[in-house]
Formats: C-alpha cells, structure tokens, sequence
C-alpha cells in the first residue's frame, strides 16, 4: 500500500482537467473528460470526485484506481456483456467504440442503505414501502440485506442536474427506452451484479450495490459502457465485519467513496450550497480507501508514481495527438 506521506505528496500533481483538442469534441462529465473522434471515444478520467452530484475535490490516484478496476471487470465480465473497450494506453485512459449512451443507468441493490436523495433507505426511513416498482417489507432496518437483489433504474440528469429513481412502467410511459432495451439491460445488469457478488466473496468483500451504463454502437448493438464495480459506482463493505456490525445497530467498515459523502453529510452539505473546503488529510485518507478497494478487489498490487499526471498522458496518447 503506498505510505501516507506519498498519498499528501501526490495532491499537487492531481488531474483536475485536461485540453486534447486533436482528440476530437470533448464533452466534460463529472469524472471523466470525453473525447470523440473517427468512431473512437478517448475517455480520460480525472482524479475529481463527485458526491451528492458535486464535484467537491481532487482524489490523488482516484482516476488511475477506477480506470485500472474497470479495466479488471471489463475483462471478468466480457462473456456476459460486450463492451466498449478498444485499448488502455495510459493508467488513466480507455480507448473505446463511440457509443450512443442509453439515458438510463441501470442500478442493481442487494442491501437497504444509503444516505443520498436516491438511495432506498432515505425513501424507506420516510415510510415509503414502494421503491421504483420493488415492494419492500416492514420492519426493515439500515444496512439488512435484502431477501434478493432488485433493480433500482435512475435517469440520467443533464450536466449539472440530479439523477431520479425511477420504475420500469414510468421509463416505457415516457418512452425514454424502448420496452426491449429495458428488459435486456436489466437481465444483463442482474447477471453483472451477480458476478460481481461471486468474485468480491473470494476476497472477503461484499458487493452492497452498483449502477451500469449503457449505449447504442454504430452497428446498433448495446454495450457496456463508462465503468463497472469500481468505488464510484459501487458501495463496498467487508464480509466479516457485516453480521457483528448490523447486529449492534453500527454503521458497516466501508471501502467506497461514501466516507467523504458522510464527512460532507456530517458538515451539513448535501449538494445544495457552498463546498466545505475538504483537507488534504481526509483528500489522503479517501485515496487510500480507493486503493485498498483496487487491491482487495482485484487481488493486484496497485502501482502508483509521484508524477505529474498531466505530463504522462500527453506521452501515452501521443500516437493520437
């Protein structure tokens, strides 16, 4: 695991943003600079950090972490889901087909928690028992796994904007996708999740709940896009801290991204009003829970230098520049 002291000395070397105007029209998301260009996507993920649809700071290794997971699932997951995927030229970058993204993501949940407008038990703890089409019992408690794991869609918001939850007949009423496009999503989605499951049991973690993307290929076929299962579009807990935790009303021993939305929560910031100025010792701490998660997840070593990562980039995409 790389020291503490490495973590606050990589802060200044942060990828916030980046300007390849040869790759092609660039659309900024959230995370990820997007270029487009000859059918090819250049997606290159920074080190920002979004919570509660914010980007509220910058993560030291955040984008190397969930370039190089996604490029671990993409590979696990490619005999159920074609994707995107051509190449992963740089630490921080995929080369993928350009895809038309479908406006719906695809969020699958084995465990009742959260603490985002969106999440199951903020909408269960007001005493709604009807959750994007999924009927849940009484008497359910934060954190309680759920009898099986249930599909969860939530709309993509605009730039700037919020994602909604939303059921299955509320998305055929709008026509945002077609009947079909739905339904093959979401039987893919389960089976994603469901791997996903079986290969974070092997390392001791539990897969608590994650979203999937998908989009349109030229040649009409919908594939897997954006990430999968990385600390960005997934909740994490560890198997054997779970029982004794739920048991005693305490909160799980996490390795996702929710311990900075909680420090924010706990600062009174839930998206709406003025950023808390995050320090760099919690900027550390959160890049060491993503590392952890890499390591523990794929079983590798993650390899991180003290470099400036703008710098880097702009020898590896030199074959595009």
């Amino acid at each position: 695991m790389i020291s503490n002291q490495d973590l606050l000395a990589q802060i200044p070397n942060c990828l916030k943003s980046t300007d390849f105007p040869t790759l092609g029209q660039k659309y900024e998301g959230k995370v990820r600079d997007n270029y487009s260009k000859d059918g090819k996507r250049f997606i290159i993920v920074t080190d920002r950090l979004s919570a509660f649809d914010r980007v509220v700071t910058l993560i030291p290794f955040k984008g190397q972490v969930l370039n190089q997971m996604a490029e671990f699932w993409f590979e696990n997951t490619k005999d159920i889901a074609e994707n995107h995927v051509i190449e992963f030229p740089d630490p921080n970058v995929v080369v993928a087909k350009e895809c038309k993204a479908l406006p719906v993501e695809m969020v699958v949940r084995g465990y009742i928690t959260g603490v985002t407008s969106t999440s199951v038990w903020t909408h269960y703890e007001k005493g709604e028992r009807n959750f994007c089409g999924n009927v849940l019992q009484d008497g359910m408690k934060k954190n309680q796994k759920l009898s099986h794991p249930i599909l969860t869609p939530s709309t993509k918001a605009e730039h700037g904007g919020h994602d909604e939850s939303v059921s299955r007949d509320q998305i055929l009423e709008h026509k945002i996708i077609t009947a079909e496009q739905f339904d093959y999503m979401s039987d893919v989605a389960m089976k994603l999740y469901q791997r996903g499951v079986e290969i974070c049991a092997k390392q001791g973690i539990i897969l608590v709940d994650t979203k999937y993307e998908f989009g349109i290929s030229p040649g009409g076929e919908i594939l897997l896009i954006d990430e999968i299962h990385t600390p960005d579009s997934s909740r994490f807990w560890f198997v054997n801290e779970y029982e004794k935790r739920f048991a005693a009303g305490e909160e799980q021993k996490k390795i996702d991204k929710e311990y900075l939305r909680e420090w924010l929560a706990e600062r009174g910031f839930k998206g709406e009003g003025e950023i808390p100025v995050v320090p760099d010792e919690i900027r550390a701490e959160t890049a060491r829970r993503y590392i952890e998660a890499y390591e523990l997840i794929t079983g590798q070593k993650f390899v991180g230098e003290i470099s400036d990562v703008s710098a880097r980039l702009q020898k590896n995409l030199s074959k595009y520049l």
